[in-house]
């Protein structure tokens, strides 16, 4: 039994990282978030325009489209998936 994931440390781990989330908030200026979102909200709007213009692609092809990390690619394709808006 004792391979697998402990469930225990996964749950420290997840809760390690929502206090560090909050950290950062609270020292974060809010003009810099405002700006970062605008700056997302164009990306997200560059990834559509894409999709519209050639087609469904992979996050490996859209990392090297638009300069992202595969990890950051991934994460905004299924961001726009599931709000339906690709």
């Amino acid at each position: 039994m004792g391979e697998g994931v402990d469930p225990t440390q996964m749950c420290q781990t997840l809760v390690d990282k929502v206090a560090q989330s909050e950290q950062l908030k609270a020292i974060t200026d809010p003009e810099l978030l405002v700006l970062f979102e605008d700056w997302f909200e164009e990306l997200e709007d560059e990834v559509i325009a894409l999709n519209d213009r050639y087609g469904p692609f992979d996050a490996a092809e859209l990392a090297r489209r638009i300069g992202l990390s595969l990890r950051g690619a991934t994460f905004l394709l299924s961001k726009l998936e599931r709000g339906g808006k690709l």
